[in-house]
């Protein structure tokens, strides 16, 4: 790699030309003044972000002790509550306070739906999720298992009319019962028009309207033939689109073509779990694309059969009022980018001792300059601001600490105070026992906080490695902290004003092909107060979607700050094993699960460099893989073993064996290298070894430095 100097700074050249040619280009700040003023703040911050990781390791190291010394005689909740507020790792909670965030968008104060997490490096998923605003409501049922393929309504081959009546028939449901007509159904509409500012259904010899005017938000065309009807419901709209010349339209006796279902309000363009950035190379790509989705111009060219197109962003929808009056809604999702968290460095940047530059540092001054273009044009923001995920705090000093650095990008940037909106990820347990005084430390910028279950179950086996043996993946969902975590969180939140001003997030839906158990499942987000929660594809935001219509969150908010606020001691509930009795063939399963999925992620992630993958589990159900679940899956692997329920012998034979299954798995892949019989050679699989087998030693249980050692030795060797 070459590196420009720059008084202190050694800038890897390509990552420096980047910044002077790009990401600078059109904006009124000089070269030469940005370079300074950011040596300057890097080297005043970095000492400051690596005292704080020193304090993990510190606390770290006391919990280690305290839990091997009193494992034996049992774990006294009191006791070790107190413990924990002795070494300062539970902090004094203050006086109840309300957040002070201004200049919020919609998007995250007053509308709640889905929210998409999307790998930024990957600019063909970067423009499917923020045109992902908008979803057909056909297609997603079409082509998901929500609609079964029973009774001659298979997806095999081409249009299938058995298939489309029973989409077109769920979707009239979805009408009736969120949007429904006075004395009717939308199954009787065969056609529409607009009258003194008001929908008419023709129903039979006659007409009908809405059972509630005011969902009547507006159409296109012309009053007495729309070609499309706006309904809105929660903040949330759905266009029915009327041609009875389309595909679907020709055969609907209300020439109804589809109905497309306002979805994904919010997208978090990701530079941390899902991507495998490892380099100025990588960190370019990263920043190259979130400045042209910022820029409107990001645009891929792609390939259908034998058409070639080009992909690019959205524009906004139009349409004309009940009044008469243009209307225009918002036709992407709010975007947001997910920085680095402090942990990690990166050789795109040396400093003036050699040491790498802390990435998130880095990541803090790049995202916003590439956020500063979209104050042209207002593109993604309405209001000027600029809305950064900051990652796998622990605790209000972290928190403290990035909005310092956010203080510094602002100020060296001629910004506007708080122009810079955080969100908070609640996903390490110092975080969560302290999230109170964490909101506090960012009470003028937060504009988020979401329980990442994921990453806190890792970090949950991690801080209480020695307390025993952790109970089984699959019981953790059913532990006495994870449920008083995600109401907490909750809790929190709206003592703290969030309801109306802020997004409260839930997590993932992991199972993509699984669209129909999701509908059953995922609307207990929204029950449980999310005004966002996470979901793995534009499809799924589409169908999540409708949950939202069929709760009001913000009364939700309502009903539970009424509720007793969740327990502290049953969050500090260690999950172990009581009495550890499982089966070998249990243990086996157990270990041979890990281990797929540990091996099937990782070994993209290093060989091809791709953070998120759609991974098969033992019972071959694909999951989307990420940092996260790798985290949870090396950390148990690594807990079992430090507790003597398997040996490291009987582990690297679960990994040897497990290689060769994903070998299978992946052989139609013409990119793969495959593992078996290549231990001694293959670095990916030596990876997935390093996760489980060095797991006690990382710090915090993260995979990240693993990762990235070994994809640095793998991108050497190509």
């Amino acid at each position: 790699m070459t590196y420009i100097s720059f008084g202190s700074l050694s800038i890897a050249e390509n990552l420096f030309n980047f910044v002077n040619d790009a990401l600078l280009a059109e904006l009124d700040i000089q070269s030469d003044r940005f370079w300074t003023d950011f040596e300057a703040a890097v080297n005043d911050l970095a000492p400051k972000n690596r005292h704080l990781l020193q304090k993990r390791e510190e606390l770290q190291s006391k919990l280690d002790k305290w839990l091997e010394e009193h494992k034996s005689t049992g774990i006294e909740s009191e006791q070790y509550t107190e413990y924990l507020r002795e070494i300062g790792y539970l902090m004094p909670e203050g006086e109840n306070f309300q957040i002070e965030t201004s200049n919020v968008d919609s998007e995250i104060a007053t509308i709640a739906g889905p929210q998409l997490v999307v790998p930024v490096m990957n600019a063909r998923y970067a423009l499917n999720a923020a045109n992902a605003r908008w979803g057909s409501l056909y297609d997603a049922l079409y082509g998901t298992d929500v609609i079964p393929e029973d009774a001659g309504a298979e997806k095999s081959g081409a249009y299938n009319p058995v298939r489309g009546q029973k989409v077109i028939s769920y979707a009239r449901d979805v009408l009736d019962t969120h949007s429904p007509l006075s004395n009717s159904s939308w199954e009787d509409a065969f056609g529409f028009a607009i009258i003194d500012g008001t929908l008419s259904i023709s129903i039979g010899e006659g007409s009908t309207s809405l059972s509630d005017s005011t969902q009547f938000a507006g159409y296109r065309g012309s009053p007495d033939n729309p070609s499309a009807i706006f309904l809105v419901k929660n903040n949330l709209h759905i266009e029915i689109v009327i041609d009875p010349n389309g595909m679907i339209g020709k055969s609907d006796r209300a020439g109804i073509n589809d109905v497309i279902v306002e979805s994904a309000i919010s997208t978090i363009m990701d530079c941390e779990d899902s991507v495998a950035a490892v380099d100025a190379e990588d960190k370019v790509l990263a920043y190259r694309n979130w400045l042209g989705l910022m820029r409107g111009d990001l645009s891929v060219e792609m390939k259908k059969g034998d058409r070639t197109f080009t992909r690019q962003l959205n524009s906004d929808k139009e349409f004309i009022s009940p009044d008469g009056n243009p209307v225009s809604l918002h036709g992407r999702s709010l975007m947001l980018v997910r920085n680095v968290g402090h942990l990690m460095t990166n050789p795109a940047i040396l400093l003036g001792d050699g040491s790498e530059i802390p990435e998130g540092i880095m990541d803090s001054f790049m995202t916003v300059l590439g956020a500063m273009y979209d104050f042209k044009t207002n593109g993604n923001s309405r209001t000027n601001s600029i809305y950064i995920v900051k990652p796998k705090m622990h605790g209000p000093e972290e928190v403290a600490f990035a909005c310092e650095i956010f203080d510094k990008v602002e100020a060296i940037l001629n910004l506007p105070a708080n122009t810079a909106k955080i969100g908070i990820m609640d996903e390490e347990r110092r975080t969560t026992v302290n999230l109170k005084e964490c909101i506090r430390a960012a009470k003028s910028r937060v504009a988020f906080i979401n329980t990442g279950f994921l990453d806190r179950t890792g970090d949950e086996i991690h801080t209480s490695m020695n307390a025993g043996a952790m109970i089984r993946k699959a019981d953790m969902k059913q532990a006495a902290w994870i449920g008083a975590y995600e109401n907490w969180n909750v809790d929190v939140g709206l003592a703290c004003g969030f309801s109306g001003k802020a997004q409260i997030g839930k997590g993932m839906w992991a199972m993509p092909d699984l669209m129909n158990e999701m509908m059953k499942q995922k609307i207990g987000h929204p029950n449980a107060g999310a005004n966002c929660a996470w979901v793995p594809s534009p499809t799924a935001a589409t169908l999540h979607a409708l949950h939202y219509h069929h709760v009001n969150v913000f009364e939700k908010h309502a009903e539970i700050a009424k509720r007793p606020h969740a327990d502290l001691a049953d969050i500090l509930t260690i999950p172990t094993a009581e009495r550890p009795n499982w089966s070998d063939s249990d243990i086996q399963q157990e270990l041979e699960n890990n281990a797929q999925g540990i091996l099937g992620y990782v070994v993209r992630w290093i060989d091809q460099g791709v953070g998120c993958s759609k991974v098969p589990d033992i019972h071959n159900v694909g999951l989307m893989e990420d940092r996260a679940t790798l985290r949870i899956s090396s950390q148990h692997m690594a807990n079992w073993i430090h507790h003597k329920i398997c040996s490291k012998e009987q582990v690297m034979q679960v990994m040897k064996k497990m290689a060769a299954v994903v070998d299978g798995q992946n052989k139609e892949d013409p990119l793969y290298e495959p593992m078996d019989h290549n231990f001694d050679t293959s670095i990916a699989f030596k990876a997935a070894c390093d996760l489980v087998f060095e797991g006690l030693s990382q710090p915090s249980g993260y995979t990240e430095p693993i990762l990235h050692r070994r994809r640095l030795e793998k991108k050497a060797s190509l």
